[in-house]
């Protein structure tokens, strides 16, 4: 998934998580999201092993067959609890966090959750959730490019429809979220390879469907998660071009009442909703800088 990279799995409980590790110093866990790879850190990865850090990116829960849970718990409280035994199977209590869409989410979760081991939070393309809740609905705009969430739960259609002519919907979103930028062929592949294997399909749709499950019987803990200030100090990325949460949606929702260890948030021209690989010179420095400030 990235040159360079030494591949190695990560037990946490009966759950087993290949994770791709480079450098060495205070740990970085990097978090993809959906629909990607931890090939989307292709580009961080080196520059963070560069300056120092110990830099691993871990593909997340169920997007391969060693970690999809027995009862399906894709929660948000479930999600948050990997990124504390990630750190744990890597011998570390102390780390950073960065996380894309999906993983953004779950970082937040995790900053709220685990408040004395999350030394920093960095976020790209995904605002606050609890913000985000609040605002999406009187954003028009913003309903519209989130259609695909409620498309997400129907019942079975999506399940038949994603893989349908070489995960043609899974491309289409890219080029939707990312007007205008050329996308590395490796990139597709990667994410059409990752969606092939037995049961990542039906995991990934169960982000989404469990978010919204109401009855789910731990959705107290996600309001929790999501109600609790992030201690750490967070940057907050977004690419101007996003057409998946526009950037003035995305400032808007990254309120400082929610981060109680302070927050910058900053937008990257040129880039969409995957910056990290439309703008890796930029969004690598951006990120490098931050963590410098707050190394510790």
């Amino acid at each position: 998934m990235i040159d360079g990279a030494t591949s190695r799995s990560l037990q946490v409980g009966p759950l087993s998580f290949t994770a791709y590790e480079m450098g060495e110093g205070p740990l970085v866990l990097c978090l993809h999201g959906f629909p990607d790879t931890t090939r989307t850190w292709r580009e961080l990865l080196p520059a963070l092993a560069g300056a120092g850090y110990r830099a691993v990116a871990v593909t997340a829960r169920g997007y391969e067959p060693g970690s999809q849970p027995a009862d399906f718990d894709y929660s948000t409280a479930a999600l948050a609890g990997d990124c504390a035994g990630w750190a744990a199977a890597l011998g570390a209590t102390h780390f950073h966090l960065v996380g894309h869409d999906w993983g953004a989410s779950i970082a937040y979760a995790a900053a709220a959750g685990y408040p004395e081991q999350v030394k920093t939070l960095t976020t790209l393309a995904v605002p606050h959730p609890a913000a985000f809740a609040q605002a999406v609905t009187k954003d028009f705009g913003q309903v519209l490019r989130s259609w695909y969430i409620t498309y997400f739960q129907l019942k079975n259609r999506p399940e038949k429809v994603l893989p349908r002519n070489d995960f043609a919907f899974l491309e289409r979103l890219w080029r939707a979220w990312s007007p205008g930028w050329a996308i590395p062929e490796g990139d597709l592949a990667a994410m059409k390879r990752v969606f092939s294997a037995p049961g990542v399909i039906p995991a990934a749709l169960a982000y989404y469907r469990t978010a919204f499950d109401r009855a789910h019987p731990r959705v107290a803990e996600a309001v929790r998660l999501f109600s609790t200030p992030v201690q750490a100090p967070t940057l907050g990325l977004t690419g101007r071009s996003d057409g998946c949460i526009s950037a003035q949606v995305f400032q808007r929702c990254m309120p400082e009442a929610m981060f109680a260890g302070g927050v910058q948030v900053k937008e990257i021209s040129g880039a969409g909703h995957f910056l990290q690989l439309e703008q890796p010179d930029l969004v690598n420095a951006t990120i490098l800088e931050f963590l410098a400030r707050h190394r510790g």
